[in-house]
């Protein structure tokens, strides 16, 4: 029975994701074994809501094996659906009274759901559904899809859905709409590698391409998320949308619009359409008669049916316009000219003034110049502004343009091809990121076109939903927390309750990682020019051994999804598979082989034995992502998605398999150790020596390190470790090396704090001076031994255990071998400014949560004496044991000024000193934007001064609002370098 069976986690969204108006209560039965529903459409309802009921009664089918008869016949039982003015039987019940439509005539894509009884002589009990529009109408029909249980993945995801022996719904009267942004949708790009060889291979080759058939399912795709516009595909592996007569009658029959990208102006596809033989160089200051020719014929092509037409122009193949003149002011004349002439030819071929004919202008990259150097734009355009391709939007509407009648619109990235990197492969695009950036849009007036580039579709699917739904319905969406709830729903929805928490935790962690370096970036190389892979920035050598970090945290997720998939059901295992399986092993195999090959040459150069084993783990990572791609292709689903997955799309360096170093050393089997923060091998030593130190172990910050155990030669080494005072741990104290699989062994040394004796009681720390030459009554020396058949090899350990009178029941940060790290959430002290606050964002930065300036609609305060007084502030207590010139990094989300104007800025301080302001604003494709892009985070820097070794506060303040703080490392002269600033220092 599936009365009354929705979880908690559906009503949840249910609640979330309706604007609803509560009313009665009824149960309405579609299948039972007594009774069977009907659908009841008119034959002059538009062909989308026909279309609709269609794909309702094949879902309640695919659950029940019950099939639903869809016509204008009655039965007693009926789930009726019209649109207002198209449907007699709806506009009886108006006029009788049953239903009131007050609360959807006249609207945009709004739909009622509510069972009435007795709506005719014949009809005892109706399921009602009543449309604003067409659309709307099979948006509520595809309504009672999701409530029987049906994903809107249902076959892009293989989402199979439960079989019951009966459907029973229990129905509140609801109203659903308007939606926050009017035009949603996605634009299918960069499908060289993924949608069109499938399209044209396996699932459409009659066609050859990706033709009418493949647009209906994604259109069918489309109306499930309740979205309505499409920017076709329009790489030159694929035909031109409109070279298929019958791609715009089959976008029309599903109601959805037609538009096109920032290249293609007027629903013109010129990588395809435009012949150079015939029509000559597509230039607008000498050809503009044969380009306006090619306009009216696409405008007289398409005016029958919905369509947003982009105006302006570039040039081919996704680069700037050509124009003669070289100067700004000639080429905004003649995008001027062109954008006149579009609107002319718009005005002639459909019979409408321009003002009602929706257009778009998008000034992506070079374009976005024009519009800054003061393009004149007409009024009723829409401006869609796009982020600088990894995400972040790079310009919104200022006060002035939030109220042009055109409106202004988003185009979005998940994926990419292009510099510094593509990333079309996965999707390692972070949620929170989005949302954070899709709400600063809304907030902005960016509500009327929304359009998410996603690629193949494929492996995009969960962003797709969350950017279709907040495009939807933003009212739910209202913290970062919303987007932790919207993915549990959605893993519950189809994984079942008792999975999503754990199906949550484990994209939180994968959207973590990829936010520090997305996979596609791991071998550090670039495109465009296209460069071979390089060195990585991560450090083997101190923090804990970056690289290795990394390994371990994409092998537990790897661990994680083989667990998980033992508790999925047999008919979601497909699902499964591809919306979590794939994606997870193939980051995790992706990041695993560069590791392991980075790994492996480092361990190389010093002539450990254990080399040979890194490489063979590079190498298995990669044969694993051919494996896994190769099921994909082929064993999945019967072979459904055959041709639908490259695991190298571009065939870029990144995709290779890596290069492996062998070690060179001699046959003999030696022992060998190498410790964290040094570079080279410890020297052989049979005598006594504290020569080769571990880093000083901290009483404040309790810290751990590593010592590799490694052989070089041929045969077996058998070692011992032995601390020399009680008070050293250590993970392991015996091992047995060889030069096949156990060739290293990494031990992990601590300190027994009960045990170790207690500097002297001292109200102060001493005076700055490196850790190592901390005066000896404030540290205690020991060391470790390890020994084999004919080796002694002594490692010093130095614990820094003080009591100082001031830092008992200290709860502030504390210094740490010459720097402090700070997660910037973790303030000591925050105060609120005149019109300001930080507030925290959840699930986005390396630290896993940020510092946000909000509101966003505050005024930037840049005076310094206001900044103190003003704005709002964090402040971190922290303790040195140094002191003189200190470098204050401070690590920000790189994002962009909302408009010309504002800025990313924030402003610093140690104690009282004046604030100095930190700009994260970059400008264009620079280098530092570049790098930015390349590992999500922006680093500026202040000089400051700690005037004594003891207390201190540095304080943050916000000057502009927006500006989203992640990281801050006070360094003292202590930091080594690393891609990320070391672990919070926090007593």
């Amino acid at each position: 029975m599936f009365k009354n069976k929705f979880n908690s986690v559906f009503i949840v969204f249910i609640v979330l994701f309706a604007n609803a108006t509560k009313a009665q209560n009824n149960d309405f039965t579609i299948v039972s074994e007594k009774q069977k529903a009907g659908i009841l459409v008119e034959d002059k309802e538009p062909k989308v809501v026909h279309i609709a009921a269609k794909i309702l009664a094949d879902d309640v089918f695919s659950i029940i094996n019950q099939r639903l008869n869809v016509s204008k016949n009655n039965a007693e039982i009926t789930i009726m659906a019209g649109t207002i003015g198209q449907s007699k039987w709806i506009d009886n019940l108006v006029s009788k009274q049953k239903i009131s439509i007050t609360d959807v005539k006249g609207k945009w894509e709004t739909y009622k759901i509510q069972v009435i009884e007795n709506p005719t002589a014949a009809i005892k009990k109706a399921l009602v559904i009543v449309g604003s529009d067409r659309r709307a109408t099979a948006y509520g029909l595809l309504e009672i899809s999701r409530m029987i249980g049906v994903s809107p993945w249902e076959w892009w995801a293989d989402v199979t859905p439960d079989k019951k022996t009966d459907l029973v719904l229990n129905i509140q009267t609801q109203t659903y709409g308007s939606p926050s942004v009017k035009y949603r949708g996605i634009f299918l790009n960069d499908e060289d590698w993924g949608l069109q060889p499938w399209a044209a291979k396996t699932f459409e080759p009659e066609t050859g391409d990706i033709g009418s058939k493949t647009y209906a399912k994604v259109f069918e795709l489309l109306l499930r998320l309740r979205a309505n516009t499409i920017w076709p595909a329009m790489h030159k592996s694929t035909k031109a949308f409109y070279s298929f007569p019958k791609n715009k009658q089959v976008a029309d029959d599903y109601a959805i619009v037609v538009g096109t990208s920032h290249a293609e102006p007027m629903l013109s596809n010129i990588n395809a359409e435009w012949n150079h033989k015939t029509m000559g160089e597509y230039r607008y200051d000498t050809n503009s008669g044969v380009i306006k020719d090619f306009f009216r014929k696409r405008a007289k092509e398409t005016a029958p049916f919905e369509n947003i037409y982009t105006v302006g122009m570039r040039g081919e193949h996704d680069s700037p316009m050509i124009v003669g003149e070289d100067d700004s002011d000639s080429q905004v004349k003649l995008l001027e000219q062109v954008i006149t002439d579009q609107r002319a030819i718009l005005k002639k071929e459909i019979g409408k003034e321009p003002n009602k004919i929706p257009q778009a202008f998008i000034p992506y990259k070079e374009v976005l110049d024009y519009y800054q150097k003061g393009l004149k734009l007409p009024d009723d355009a829409q401006l869609v502004w796009t982020d600088d391709n990894y995400g972040y939007i790079r310009q919104l509407s200022n006060p002035k343009e939030q109220t042009r009648a055109g409106g202004a619109g988003i185009y979005y990235h998940t994926s990419y091809w292009g510099r510094p990197h593509d990333y079309l492969w996965l999707n390692s695009t972070n949620p929170v990121l989005m949302w954070e950036e899709m709400t600063k849009a809304y907030e902005f007036q960016s509500r009327d076109l929304w359009i998410l580039n996603c690629g193949d579709i494929k492996p995009h699917e969960y962003n797709i939903e969350l950017f279709l739904d907040m495009a939807w319905n933003m009212n739910p969406f209202d913290k970062s927390q919303s987007v932790k709830t919207h993915m549990q729903y959605w893993a519950s929805r189809e994984f079942g309750t008792q999975n999503a928490n754990s199906i949550t935790d484990l994209f939180f962690d994968y959207y973590h990682l990829a936010f520090q370096r997305r996979p596609e970036f791991m071998a550090w190389n670039q495109v465009e020019p296209e460069t071979k892979s390089k060195p990585t920035a991560l450090t083997q050598i101190h923090y804990g051994d970056e690289v290795s970090k990394r390994i371990d945290a994409y092998q537990k997720l790897m661990d994680a999804v083989e667990k998980l998939k033992t508790a999925i059901p047999a008919n979601r295992q497909d699902a499964f598979y591809e919306l979590v399986e794939y994606p997870v092993i193939g980051a995790a195999s992706l990041n695993h082989k560069w590791l392991y090959s980075y790994k492996n040459k480092f361990v190389a150069e010093q002539g450990r034995g254990s080399a040979a084993f890194f490489a063979k783990k590079s190498a298995a990572a990669f044969e694993r992502i051919q494996k896994e791609t190769q099921y994909f292709n082929n064993g999945l689903a019967g072979g459904k998605w055959k041709h639908i997955m490259s695991m190298s799309p571009r065939f870029l360096p990144v995709f290779d398999q890596a290069t492996s170093t062998n070690a060179v050393a001699g046959k003999k089997p030696e022992l060998k150790l190498a410790l964290e923060s040094y570079e080279m091998e410890v020297n052989h030593r049979t005598e006594n020596s504290y020569a080769d130190v571990l880093p000083v172990f901290n009483a404040y910050v309790k810290n751990q390190y590593y010592i590799d155990v490694y052989m070089k030669g041929e045969g077996t080494v058998n070692w011992q470790a032995k601390p020399k005072a009680d008070w050293i741990k250590i993970s392991q104290q015996q091992g047995t090396l060889d030069n096949k699989e156990n060739s290293q062994q990494r031990l992990w040394v601590s300190i027994d704090w009960s045990k170790v004796p207690q500097g002297e009681n001292k109200k102060e720390a001493p005076l700055g001076h490196d850790y190592q030459l901390i005066p000896p009554s404030y540290k205690v020396n020991s060391a470790l031994e390890f020994v084999s058949q004919d080796t002694l090899i002594t490692i010093g350990v130095s614990a820094f255990n003080p009591k100082f009178a001031n830092l008992e029941n200290y709860k502030g940060f504390i210094e740490d071998k010459g720097y402090v790290s700070i997660n910037a959430v973790n303030y000591s002290n925050r105060k609120e400014g005149i019109a300001a606050k930080w507030e925290t964002f959840e699930g986005i930065g390396y630290a896993g949560k940020v510092s946000v300036a909000l509101p966003r609609t505050a005024n930037s305060e840049v005076d310094l004496k206001l900044i103190k007084s003003n704005s709002p502030v964090m402040e971190y207590d922290f303790y040195s044991f140094n002191f003189g010139q200190a470098n204050v990094k401070v690590q920000a989300i790189p994002t962009h000024a909302f408009y010309e104007g504002k800025g990313v800025r924030c402003a610093v301080a140690i104690d009282d000193a004046d604030p100095v302001i930190l700009d994260f604003q970059t400008f264009g494709r620079s280098d530092e934007w570049l790098q930015n892009t390349l590992k999500n985070a922006a680093v500026k820097s202040a000089k400051q001064i700690v005037n004594k070794a003891g207390k201190h506060t540095l304080k943050v303040w916000m000057v502009d609002p927006g500006v989203m703080i992640d990281q801050i490392l006070i360094d003292l002269g202590g930091w080594k370098d690393s891609y990320a600033f070391p672990p919070e220092t926090k007593m």
